[in-house]
């Protein structure tokens, strides 16, 4: 069986639409476009289907209110257009959902709302609400605030990280592109659209070179490594494009259209998802290979024994990453020492971490409980 043929079965979905959809490759808000999509979506959620969109284009929309041609790039005017945008984004979904009596609710969030653990959980309780209202949800980065170092980098993995916070089946990522091929389809005549295969096949970083376009900030890699992000909560991925007529009715159909990213592993516990989503990270551990391989191979804490080096200026509960003596990343989590407390400490067994800081917090650098090994 194929694995696309579980997608008609699937009722819960994120659906990202990407900037060069949206403002038809900058144009201006694409309308006639949004409307087809929000129809497809009404008629989806009169299947029983649970949505969720995450949408592009504030940016891109904004610069054409303000009649600015190229992008900018100082930030303070990319979050200004970002102002601008929203409101007719959002306007222009309200209108569309509601010919179809359906609500909808503007929902922006930033690093801080995945980071901070009580903000986690109460972003996940307001969209679960929010869909068991049969409201849509409509999430977009808060891009009026963020800044290059706590932005998440492309919308792609925005969707991929509401898809793992709400528990989705499945993720729908609609591009500019059919779906993936196996080579760069602008640059080779022979390239070949995939239709299926794992979002954790190594063979995608080599397909998926390349960057986005001149309005957003993803190219087809951010799509394979948000296929792989979603897939921590066991959700499916499906790239497509968006200008094929029905993209979404035929996904649902599970028609053999664009690319379908299934979810090969096992699906992680809430907890650890959460810890996977955090992007941003304070300092670095340098491990020993006895260290090494109790975490891959154990599954246990990390100690301060096993650490040879500490880098960075990071506090108690900060992500920090774990890399091994060629600097390769083994896992990374939330450590329980300040940075200059656990130059003291490390290479030291836990019994004498009283006797050299006065006090003992943890015996370990960072538990087990807060800890994903890549």
């Amino acid at each position: 069986m194929k694995k696309r043929e579980k997608i008609p079965t699937t009722k819960r979905w994120v659906v990202k639409i990407g900037s060069a959809l949206l403002t038809n490759d900058g144009k201006g808000l694409d309308t006639t476009a949004i409307a087809g999509w929000v129809q497809q979506m009404a008629e989806l959620r009169n299947q029983g289907i649970e949505l969720v969109l995450v949408s592009s284009g504030a940016v891109a929309a904004g610069m054409r209110r303000l009649g600015w041609d190229s992008r900018p790039t100082e930030i303070h005017q990319l979050q200004a257009a970002a102002a601008v945008g929203q409101m007719s984004l959002i306007q222009t979904y309200e209108v569309e959902f509601q010919r179809y009596g359906l609500l909808t609710a503007q929902v922006l969030l930033d690093h801080d709302d995945f980071s901070s653990r009580q903000r986690y959980l109460n972003a996940r309780s307001t969209l679960k609400t929010l869909v068991n209202l049969k409201v849509v949800p409509v999430i977009n980065e808060n891009d009026t605030v963020v800044t290059d170092e706590i932005r998440f980098g492309d919308n792609d993995t925005l969707g991929a990280l509401v898809a793992n916070l709400i528990d989705a089946d499945l993720l729908v990522i609609l591009t500019d592109q059919k779906g993936m091929y196996d080579s760069d389809p602008r640059s080779n005549p022979d390239a070949k659209l995939l239709s299926e295969i794992a979002a954790d096949d190594t063979r995608l970083e080599q397909m998926a070179g390349g960057t986005g376009g001149a309005l957003g900030r993803g190219g087809m890699i951010t799509k394979v490594r948000a296929a792989r992000v979603a897939a921590r909560s066991g959700a499916d991925t499906v790239i497509v494009g968006g200008r094929i007529e029905n993209a979404l009715m035929r996904i649902a159909a599970g028609d053999d259209i664009g690319t379908f990213l299934w979810a090969a592993q096992q699906p992680q516990a809430a907890r650890k998802r959460w810890l996977s989503g955090q992007l941003q990270t304070r300092g670095t551990l340098v491990l020993d290979d006895g260290a090494v391989r109790v975490l891959r191979d154990q599954g246990k804490s990390l100690l301060p024994v096993g650490v040879t080096e500490v880098r960075g200026d990071f506090t108690r509960g900060d992500m920090v990453v774990c890399v091994d003596q060629e600097q390769k990343e083994i896992a990374r989590g939330l450590v329980n020492y300040h940075a200059d407390e656990a130059r003291k400490i490390i290479g030291k067994p836990s019994a004498h971490i009283i006797e050299i800081l006065g006090y003992q917090d943890d015996a370990e650098l960072i538990h087990r409980d807060n800890l994903i090994v890549s």
